[in-house]
Formats: structure tokens, C-alpha cells, sequence
């Protein structure tokens, strides 16, 4: 998975170092494999960096071919994780908000759904700010982006609803699964869209 291309494509690897041994572990012995690689996407030819590994202990059963297989891990950096991959033309972001949501963005994909909620629940408070909306608090801003015309108000119980996931993850330290992270960073990713990027593209098409 290239990051840039946002896609499968072929690699190159440019360069390979290959690490194999053995260490004790309480009162057993395991051997292990490692292949650290640096490698060149073919198709925009963005540089990677790639490890795979795996060892003598851990082993899985696949059902497919009916038997016990070596398991394989394959970290890549930058991080792919899933690839949840920025929505296009976040150039056109304020940079403050664009900062934000990066940031989260890449907290969900190094799988630190902590950081990931706050980062929801900031990016709702940036977007706030930067369209003045008025209140002594992120609940009476949510509500007031509905009176200045920036929010529809089917949109406002699902802004709260992102704003307490946030709440929970700030103050219980309190994990979400990967499925409610992800439905929070699409919801947010349509306001940025409502909110910024399509009034640009409608404003330069329709001018």
C-alpha cells in the first residue's frame, strides 16, 4: 500500500539487511527472522521504510489449507495501519484545521484511539473557533455553528455526540473501537467538506 498513490502498487527494494539469531526467553530457547528493507513505490517513487519478522514461537492455524503456518509481521514506515488516508485538497484547510485533522488522522492509523478521540473532539473545537462561533463552551459553540448557517441541525446531535466520545477519551482515558473512530473521522470529514472544501470548488466553478 503506497501513501502517496492511496493504492496497492508495486515496490522496489532498494536496499536490504537481513538479521537472524536466537535468544532465551524464561526457560526456552527461540529463533527469530528479520528483514529490514528500504523500498520505492513504482508507481510516484516514494521511499518506504519496511520490516518483516517473524520467529519460532508464534504459529497460527489456518483453516484454508488445513494446518499450523508461521505468522509473519509487516510493519511499514510511515505507518499504513488500515490506510485511512487524508481526504484531497486539505491545502485549501485553514492550517490550523488542517493541522488537526492531519494529526488525528495519523494518531488512528498508529492505533492510538486515545489520541484519536481527542483529536476528533479538538478538530470540532478549531472548526468552531475558526468560523467565530459564540459560546462559553464546546456544547453552546456545536449549537451556535447551527444559528450562523454553518451547521444543519440534523448535523448538531451527531457533532455532541463526537464531542462526548472526545470528552471520555480525555478525562476516563477511555479507548474506542476502531469502528466508532472511524464513523467519527467520516462524519468529520463531511463537515470539512461542507464547511470548507466544497464552497471553494463551487465558488471557482460557478464564478
Amino acid at each position: 500500500m503506497c501513501e502517496r498513490c492511496k493504492c496497492r502498487t508495486n515496490h522496489e527494494i532498494l536496499a536490504s539487511t537481513d538479521l537472524s539469531g536466537e535468544d532465551w526467553h524464561c526457560d526456552f530457547t527461540y529463533y527469530y527472522d528479520e528483514s529490514h528493507q528500504i523500498v520505492k513505490c513504482r508507481g510516484c517513487n516514494t521511499i518506504s521504510f519496511r520490516k518483516v519478522s517473524s520467529n519460532s514461537e508464534d504459529y497460527d492455524y489456518d483453516e484454508a489449507i488445513n494446518q499450523t503456518v508461521q505468522l509473519v509481521t509487516e510493519l511499514i514506515y510511515p505507518h499504513r495501519n488500515g490506510a485511512r488516508f487524508s481526504i484531497k485538497d486539505t491545502d485549501l484547510l485553514p492550517l490550523n484545521v488542517k493541522h488537526v485533522y492531519e494529526e488525528t488522522i495519523k494518531a488512528t492509523n498508529n492505533n492510538q484511539p486515545v489520541l484519536a478521540a481527542m483529536g476528533i473532539r479538538a478538530l470540532i473545537e478549531t472548526i468552531c473557533k475558526d468560523r467565530k462561533a459564540k459560546g462559553s463552551n464546546l456544547f453552546e459553540k456545536i449549537s451556535d455553528l447551527v444559528n450562523i448557517g454553518v451547521l444543519a441541525a440534523e448535523g448538531e446531535s451527531i457533532l455532541h455526540t463526537l464531542r462526548t466520545l472526545g470528552n471520555d477519551a480525555a478525562h476516563e482515558v477511555k479507548p474506542h473501537s476502531t469502528k466508532k473512530l472511524s464513523l467519527a473521522l467520516d462524519v468529520c470529514e463531511h463537515l470539512l467538506q461542507g464547511v470548507y472544501l466544497l464552497p471553494h470548488h463551487a465558488k471557482e466553478t460557478f464564478k
